[in-house]
């Protein structure tokens, strides 16, 4: 029976009742044992939940006669710890807590989600707590969690597990809705959620708590909950734990051969695949840039859903449902006037952003969090900016620059509408790569402002295009930005979809750039100036990288040559 592909799917015991591939990651449990209140970030939609959901199942007293089930065909299963099912455990889930616009309302969906976990967990060990009352509702959630904590320390039941998952998440909300007054009362000294988190530090002291789980997405809120939880220990950042979430690419590669073996998918498609993923999905560094990158698993299973079940990619590769909250930029970024657009700008123009290695720490408030040289630093945490190097911070992937691309066209008025239909229809019915390089300059380069020119590289003039062909012509093509060979990396290809009127058809195009000061030395024109030798030699390099990997691919090779604001040259190049 073939697996499934699921996608969306938080839960561990569905995958394993539906017999849906699962990409192991159990070995960190043991890991994980030998540290002390672990609190570990990740953007969102990096898998939080699901292993949140894994733990509880591989602690839970509950799922003890469930192990072989669940468990079985994986590492941990093989190799089991010795506190395998032997905890209670509570699970919170801040995520479903609605922040509202009161605190007290805030305080009132915090206890009721409280209470609901923890009545739930008494149900569930009746066996075990048997003479235990109901949670009190009128309480507070720090006041039941300190009874329930007190009758496991007297009555000696096994102590509490306590995962806490999207810990900051209604805090973030507050901080994104503009209501920093309600921010700074939910984290006040004497705030519900202080006391919360004092009652979990004092379980762990008196040891009614065996270990405590968090995850989220900043570190923000933990600072300002430092006085109440001090004890935690931070692994965000340590290279043991980076591939805990998100996957590797062995751990890719593995996933798509059982897939092609299930799903009958011969071996060019694999390797269209593989483009596609590598490009759009990988390049995540999260402790250091000579770590293996690692692919957000969301929207890897977003796309192999679609392909498991249509034999196609996605006419867009990036899920709607999923794309990067630009709330944050504007929240951030709006604080100082003309900052967004420096920000942005220079992230489009140069994929790379200067950031202060000593600022990538484990917590920092709020005020820092919106400073204005704290900007690649919060952008890092929130899964938009990835570690390049010591010195460099750099958008991770092409869905990444296709949204900063996005947003700058906003910030610019830029019209990316009707205004195309024209010429993307054209190269449908007619491919013509100058053409259509010509409308796109003619129709959007025409629109930057002046300033921009300052600014602009090939860099720029390759991935705006690119977003602009995407916008239309994801149908027929698929796109990959600098695709590697063993002569370097293309800087941008044009891919036949399979069952598409290009399949089999491949466009190779390298972008060069001359300021129109270089021009200027050059002693010639844009209308004169001829094909580089060195770039034939070089744009025919990947095409020989690219044959041996698509033997049976129609491949054409394209040089774009732009000046400044000045105009540009296209030279087609016989393979």
């Amino acid at each position: 029976m073939k697996k499934r592909m699921l996608y969306g799917v938080a839960n561990y015991e569905e995958i394993v009742a539906k017999n849906g591939y699962f990409i192991d990651k159990t070995q960190y449990i043991e890991r994980l044992e030998e540290v002390e209140n672990p609190v570990f970030l990740r953007p969102r939609r990096f898998g939080k939940s699901l292993w949140c959901r894994i733990l509880e199942c591989y602690y839970s007293i509950h799922l003890k006669d469930r192990f072989e089930e669940l468990f079985g065909n994986t590492w941990i299963g093989n190799n089991p710890t010795p506190l395998k099912n032997t905890f209670l455990v509570l699970h919170l889930d801040f995520s479903v807590i609605y922040p509202g616009d009161d605190v007290k309302l805030i305080q009132k969906n915090f206890n009721h989600h409280c209470h609901i976990k923890m009545n739930r967990l008494i149900q569930r060990y009746t066996e075990s707590v048997s003479t235990m009352a109901s949670i009190n509702v009128q309480n507070e959630a720090s006041a039941n969690l300190e009874s329930l904590l007190d009758w496991i320390a007297m009555n000696h039941l096994p102590p509490l597990y306590v995962i806490i998952d999207e810990y900051d998440n209604f805090a973030n909300q507050l901080i994104t809705g503009r209501k920093d007054h309600l921010y700074h009362q939910l984290t006040g000294d004497d705030s519900f959620l202080k006391t919360f988190f004092k009652t979990l530090k004092e379980g762990r002291k008196t040891g009614a708590i065996a270990n405590i789980f968090i995850t989220g997405v900043l570190p923000v809120t933990m600072d300002e909950l430092a006085s109440a939880f001090n004890i935690a220990s931070f692994i965000t950042l340590d290279k043991t734990f980076e591939p805990m979430l998100g996957f590797t690419q062995p751990e890719v590669d593995s996933l798509l051969s059982d897939i092609c073996l299930d799903y009958d998918i011969s071996a060019p498609q694999r390797q269209y695949i593989e483009s596609i993923l590598l490009t759009h999905y990988n390049g995540y560094h999260f402790a250091s840039s000579t770590s293996e990158a690692v692919y957000n698993p969301t929207l890897l299973a977003y796309f192999l859903n679609h392909y498991c079940r249509y034999k196609e990619a996605p006419e867009f590769l990036t899920d709607l449902n999923l794309r990067t909250d630009l709330s944050w930029v504007r929240r951030i970024t709006t604080s100082y006037p003309g900052s967004t657009e420096e920000f942005v700008d220079k992230l489009v123009t140069h994929n790379a952003i200067r950031y202060d290695r000593n600022f990538l720490i484990t917590k920092f408030d709020m005020k820092q969090f919106f400073d204005k040289g704290f900007f690649p630093i919060s952008f890092y945490y929130l899964g938009m900016l990835t570690i390049q190097d010591h010195f460099y911070l750099k958008l991770p992937n092409l869905n990444m620059r296709q949204i900063f691309i996005e947003y700058f066209n906003e910030l610019h008025h830029i019209d990316v509408s009707t205004r195309f239909t024209e010429i993307m229809e054209s190269f449908v019915m007619q491919p013509d790569i100058e053409s259509l390089f010509a409308g796109y300059w003619r129709e959007y380069v025409s629109q930057l402002p002046e300033a921009i020119f300052a600014q602009v590289n090939e860099n720029f003039y390759r991935t705006t295009f690119y977003e602009l062909c995407s916008r239309y012509l994801s149908s027929w093509l698929a796109f990959t930005v600098e695709s590697s060979y063993p002569q370097g990396k293309s800087d941008l290809e044009f891919i036949g979809k399979f069952h598409e009127k290009f399949a089999g058809r491949r466009w190779v195009i390298e972008f060069k750039y001359y300021s129109n000061a270089e021009l200027g030395k050059m002693k010639t024109t844009v209308e004169n100036f001829t094909l580089q030798k060195a770039d034939t030699e070089q744009i025919r390099g990947y095409a020989a990288g690219l044959k041996t990997q698509y033997p049976e691919a129609v491949i054409s090779l394209h040089v774009i040559y732009c000046f400044g604001n000045q105009g540009f040259r296209v030279f087609d190049v016989a393979g």
